[in-house]
C-alpha cells in the first residue's frame, strides 16, 4: 500500500518559511513558468508541499526525462542481481545482432557508456535509429556509427537510455514496472505508476513515466541516503557515488546547470544533482543540506526555476533563523490556496440554438506561438468539435479518428473528470470556458496527468474550432496517449 513522508514544519527542520515564500514569489513572477506541484524534504520529512489546482496530489504527473532516473535505478537493481554489468559490451546483450554491428566504436560501447549518455555519438540520434530500424530502435541505434570513441564525448542521447531500459527488460524477461515494484515501489510505498511503451512495446526508459510528486521525492531521498531506506540497502552505494557524479564532461552546454557533468541519468547541477524532464519536472537533490526538492510544470526556461530555487530557496535551508510565525503562516495559507486561473467567459446561453445542431470541423491544430523553438509541430490529433448542454452547464467532446472524450466545462471554475473515452481509457482533465459573445466559445482543456494545455475556440459563423496546444507536448499525441497508462 503507498506510504507517506512524515510531515514537519519548516522551522523545526531548519528551514525560513520566508525562503519558501520567496521561491513562490520567483516563480509566479514568470509567466512563462506555470508551476504545477512543489515538494521540499529535509532531514527525511516534507516540510512544505502545494499543488496549483486543478492540479492535486493523488495524480500522476508525466515526467518526461525525469524518467531517466528511475531507469538508472532499475539498472542500480539489475547489476546487483547479475543481469548485466557496466563494463559488458552492449551488443553483448544482443547477439542476434552482433553480424549486423560492424563499426569497431558501435561493438565496443560498454553499458557504462550508455548510462552516462557517452556513447561516442555527437548528438541525438533518436531519428536515425528510427529511420534505420523502425521497429527495433536498438538494432537502429547500434547500426548509427558513433563519432568519437565512447565514453570521450557527451550527447544528450534518447535510444542509450532506451538501451539500457532494453537491457534490464530483455534480461529480466518483464517490463521495467513490473521489475521496479518489488524492489522500489512497494519499499518506498510508491502507488501504481505507469510507462508508456516504445517498439517494440517496451517500457520507454528515456521518457514516458507517470509518478506523483511525493513519489519523485521519495527517488530523492533514497539516493540523499545512499540506496538506505527503512533498514534496507535497497540499491548499493557504490552505485549511487558512480550514478551522482560526473561521470563525462558536459562544460559545452550554454545553461551553467547543463554544464556541471552528467553520471548515470542524472545531472549534476551547481549544487547537487537532479534528475529532470522537460518542461520543469525536477528532482533536485541537495545532499549538504540534506534536503530534496520536487517540481512538476510547464515552463520554457528551465535554467530560472533552478536559478530561483539557488537564489530564494538554498539561503534559507539551514538557515541560523528559522523564520517566524507569522512567516509560516504566511507560507501555509498560500501553500493550501495556490491555483491556476480559469478561462474567462459568460455562462452557457439559456437557449442553445444552433450550438447544438452538429459539431465543429477542427480548422487549426498547431503548436502555438509559446513553443520553444526546439520543439517539433505538437500538431492535435483532433478533427472535431462537439458542444451541448447538461445538467447545470454545458459539455464538450474531443473527436479524433475512431476516438472520442466528452467532459464537463465550468463557467469561471475548473470542473475536474475522470470520464473514459471510446476504448473506455480513463483520460482525467480539468476545464473551463464560456462564451466571448453570443457567436463565438472558448474554453480551456488540462489533461491533468500531463503537463499539457489546450485552448480552443469554436465560432459559429461556418462551425469551425481553433484546438491549439498552449502547453505542447514534444511530438503529436493523441488522447489515449494524455494519461498515465493503466
Amino acid at each position: 500500500m503507498p506510504t507517506s513522508l512524515p510531515r514537519s514544519t519548516p522551522a523545526d527542520q531548519g528551514v525560513d518559511p520566508a525562503a519558501i515564500l520567496s521561491l513562490l514569489d520567483a516563480l509566479d513572477e514568470r509567466p512563462d513558468i506555470e508551476m504545477h506541484s512543489l515538494m521540499v524534504v529535509r532531514h527525511g520529512q516534507v516540510v512544505a508541499e502545494g499543488w496549483w489546482a486543478p492540479y492535486s496530489t493523488g495524480r500522476p504527473h508525466l515526467l518526461y526525462s525525469l524518467s531517466k532516473s528511475f531507469t538508472a535505478t532499475a539498472a542500480a537493481f539489475a547489476q546487483a542481481e547479475r543481469l548485466l554489468d557496466l563494463d559488458d559490451t552492449v551488443v553483448s546483450h544482443f547477439p542476434e545482432f552482433a553480424a549486423d554491428i560492424t563499426d569497431p566504436r558501435s561493438r565496443s560501447m560498454k553499458i557504462r557508456h550508455i548510462a552516462s549518455m557517452a556513447s561516442g555519438h555527437a548528438q541525438e540520434t533518436l531519428g536515425a535509429a528510427l529511420e534505420r530500424d523502425p521497429e527495433e530502435p536498438v538494432r537502429g541505434f547500434l547500426l548509427t556509427p558513433p563519432e568519437r570513441d565512447p565514453g570521450t564525448v557527451f550527447a544528450y542521447n534518447q535510444p542509450c537510455t532506451y538501451t539500457l531500459a532494453s537491457i534490464v527488460q530483455r534480461n529480466a524477461e518483464m517490463p521495467l514496472t513490473q521489475y521496479l515494484r518489488p524492489r522500489l515501489f512497494d519499499p518506498l510505498g510508491i502507488g501504481h505508476v505507469g510507462w508508456h511503451t516504445f517498439p517494440p512495446g517496451r517500457e520507454q526508459g528515456f521518457s514516458g513515466l507517470h509518478a506523483r510528486t511525493e513519489d519523485i521525492a521519495k527517488l530523492g531521498l533514497l539516493y540523499l541516503q545512499q540506496g538506505w531506506w527503512e533498514g534496507t540497502q535497497l540499491i548499493p552505494k557504490e552505485w549511487v557515488a558512480e550514478a551522482t557524479s560526473a561521470q563525462v564532461s558536459n562544460s559545452q552546454n550554454a545553461s551553467p546547470d547543463w554544464q556541471q557533468g552528467y553520471g548515470f541519468q542524472f545531472w549534476m547541477s551547481r549544487h547537487g544533482y537532479r534528475g529532470d524532464g522537460a518542461f520543469g519536472q525536477f528532482c533536485i537533490v541537495l545532499p549538504d543540506q540534506d534536503a530534496v526538492i520536487v517540481t512538476t510544470a510547464y515552463a520554457l526556461d528551465m535554467q530560472a526555476m533552478l536559478d530561483a530555487v539557488w537564489t530564494r530557496l538554498l539561503p534559507g535551508i539551514g538557515a541560523a533563523s528559522p523564520g517566524t510565525a507569522s512567516a509560516q503562516d504566511q507560507l501555509s495559507s498560500r501553500l493550501a490556496r495556490l491555483q491556476l486561473p480559469a478561462s474567462p467567459g459568460a455562462p452557457a446561453p439559456d437557449d442553445w440554438g444552433q450550438w447544438t445542431s452538429g459539431q465543429f470541423s477542427v480548422t487549426a491544430s498547431t503548436a502555438g506561438t509559446q513553443a520553444p523553438q526546439f520543439l517539433p509541430s505538437a500538431e492535435t490529433s483532433l478533427t472535431s468539435i462537439g458542444v451541448a448542454p447538461r445538467p447545470g452547464g454545458w459539455q464538450m467532446s474531443l473527436i479524433e479518428p475512431g476516438n472520442a472524450l466528452t467532459f464537463p466545462v465550468s463557467s469561471g471554475d475548473w470542473t475536474v473528470s475522470d470520464h473514459a473515452d471510446r476504448h473506455g481509457d480513463t483520460i482525467p482533465v480539468a476545464a473551463s470556458g464560456g462564451w466571448l459573445d453570443d457567436q463565438t466559445l472558448r474554453a480551456e482543456v488540462i489533461f491533468l496527468e500531463t503537463p499539457h494545455r489546450m485552448d480552443i475556440t469554436c465560432s459559429l459563423p461556418g462551425r469551425t474550432a481553433d484546438a491549439v496546444w498552449r502547453h505542447p507536448p514534444l511530438t503529436r499525441s493523441k488522447l489515449r496517449e494524455l494519461h498515465c497508462p493503466r
